[in-house]
């Protein structure tokens, strides 16, 4: 008896911890020279209202009033025999921005500074990991978009 209650705990504990290890088996660890970020988002009652906005950049010392960007990309590649996507940014810069004239004595600030473009916006899906890889140094962020519930009519013109 008590060997079937044993064997019953265990088999109900390996079936509520092995998806996600084994979801983690389809993504590699880092590459020397880059860094493996996760998110892993919790459940909503309405996922399919909601967006998730992928950042990456540095952290730098720069002035505070020009408008900086970094050159690079993110790109969505689909893991072999798993059909998870992975995301990937190859690298980071070149630094580009706009050229206010500052004042040269104006202390440097702690900025983050993104890569350029448009969002870049992933489906939201608490039942899978959010994977991202990225150069050493470079940092990840996220903000969660949401949409209204209710859809507007458009008028014929």
């Amino acid at each position: 008896m008590k060997l079937w209650m044993i064997a019953t705990l265990l088999l109900l504990f390996t079936a509520t911890v092995s998806p996600a290890a084994d979801e983690m088996k389809a993504f590699p660890p880092a590459e020397e020279g880059r860094v493996r970020f996760v998110l892993n988002l919790p459940e909503l009652a309405s996922e399919t209202d909601c967006k998730v906005e992928l950042i990456v950049g540095k952290t730098i010392h720069i002035d505070a009033e020009n408008n900086y960007f970094f050159g690079g990309r993110i790109e969505a590649e689909s893991i072999a025999g798993w059909g998870y996507t992975r995301y990937i940014v190859k690298e980071i810069g070149p630094l580009a921005g706009t050229l206010m004239a500052i004042d040269p004595n104006s202390p440097k600030a702690a900025r983050f500074i993104s890569i350029g473009g448009d969002p870049y916006l992933v489906r939201y899906n608490s039942r899978l990991p959010i994977v991202i890889y990225v150069p050493e140094g470079a940092e990840v962020r996220y903000r969660i978009w949401s949409a209204q519930t209710e859809a507007k009519p458009l008028e014929k013109n």
